[in-house]
């Protein structure tokens, strides 16, 4: 008997997976919906095979991921995901041997693959990853791209706490307009969360820490 937990707030994702987990009758599916609830669950089922999709759950950066996986270094994690940047899947993947990745939008065999190779206690990255691995090896040296004037504008008011609404108006511009800047802004600077991007206000002096507040 293996136990798993669905960490995925996508509800028909968890409806796939559970049937695909329930076909063998051996298994045991758990359900969270947070943070809290998951490490709940590791404690009572510190083997679990987790499968998780960051971008949806309430990590505030990779470092919580890591520190959790850690803490229950018995068990095993999927991520699958619409999208993860090349560094946050370079970090997880060489910090531990925990994880394996494949993607939403890839074929239902790599989730299969990925089961399976758990089950094998090995791990197994999709084509995609490694790939996404390999380029971010290769490029790791070039220069970055640098924001835009818009775009520091834009990571100062995320970390000032200001909502996508609450930019456009300021800005005078569409709430589509501050969210494709929002998504090219995490692009460039290989971040997944609004967290990540206070941290990198602070680093790149953008906002003065004596007058933030966390």
């Amino acid at each position: 008997m293996r136990n798993y937990i669905i960490a995925d707030n996508q509800e028909l994702t968890r409806f796939a997976l559970e049937s695909l987990l329930q076909n063998d009758g051996e298994n045991v599916v758990y359900r969270a919906f947070d943070k809290a609830r998951l490490v709940e669950l590791l404690k009572e089922h510190e083997s679990a095979v987790v499968l998780l999709d960051y971008t949806l759950f309430d990590f505030a950066d990779e470092d919580q991921l890591l520190i959790i996986a850690e803490r229950f270094n018995l068990s095993n994690w999927i991520l699958i995901s619409d999208d993860l940047t090349p560094q946050f899947i370079r970090r997880v993947v060489y910090s531990s041997h925990q994880f394996s990745v494949v993607y939403k939008d890839g074929p239902l065999s790599e989730v299969r693959e990925a089961l399976s190779a758990v089950n094998r206690h090995t791990r197994y990255l999709s084509q995609r990853a490694l790939e996404t691995i390999i380029t971010q090896q290769q490029q790791e040296e070039e220069t970055p791209n640098i924001l835009t004037t818009t775009e520091m504008e834009i990571v100062k008011a995320i970390a000032l706490g200001k909502t996508t609404k609450e930019i456009a108006a300021e800005r005078f511009s569409s709430i589509h307009t501050v969210t494709t800047h929002r998504k090219n802004i995490f692009r460039k600077l290989g971040i997944n969360t609004a967290h990540e991007a206070v941290k990198y206000a602070l680093r790149a002096g953008l906002i003065d820490p004596s007058e933030f507040y966390i």
